[in-house]
């Protein structure tokens, strides 16, 4: 068993999935920590983040990456899937500047087929009713 598939399966069991995400390069990179709702995630202020820094704005491909990397996270959080699932296409809407500060994403599986799962992700800084970009993915799983 790979080593990720063996941090998958603890976490699973113990339902603590920051070992988890500590061992993913690119989460560790930018910072994604759980949020406080199930199939919520966080991406605190980092200033390796910041895109615009007259703004200051966080990067649209940090944006994109923490929306992402949540997706993937919780596939992994809620199926029974010992790898890293696959993305084969990925789209997002970006609908407002995100400011330095606390982003969040809420991940919703919208179809779940034999191989591919489509998933639909929010994100939003104060106010979960304005969203800061708006995405659409559909990932690989076996």
């Amino acid at each position: 068993m790979s080593r990720i598939a063996e941090l998958v399966h603890r976490a699973q069991e113990s339902g603590d999935w920051s070992e988890c995400i500590e061992a993913i390069p690119y989460a560790r990179l930018i910072g994604i920590k759980l949020g406080s709702e199930a199939g919520e995630f966080c991406l605190p202020p980092k200033a390796s983040n910041i895109g615009n820094p007259t703004l200051p704005a966080l990067h649209g491909g940090a944006l994109g990456g923490f929306m992402e990397m949540s997706a993937i996270l919780h596939l992994m959080m809620s199926m029974e899937v010992l790898k890293v699932p696959k993305v084969v296409d990925f789209s997002i809407d970006y609908l407002r500047p995100g400011h330095y500060k606390d982003t969040y994403a809420r991940c919703e599986i919208v179809r779940f087929g034999r191989k591919l799962v489509n998933v639909g992700i929010d994100c939003w800084q104060d106010d979960a009713e304005n969203l800061v970009a708006r995405a659409r993915a559909q990932f690989l799983i076996e």
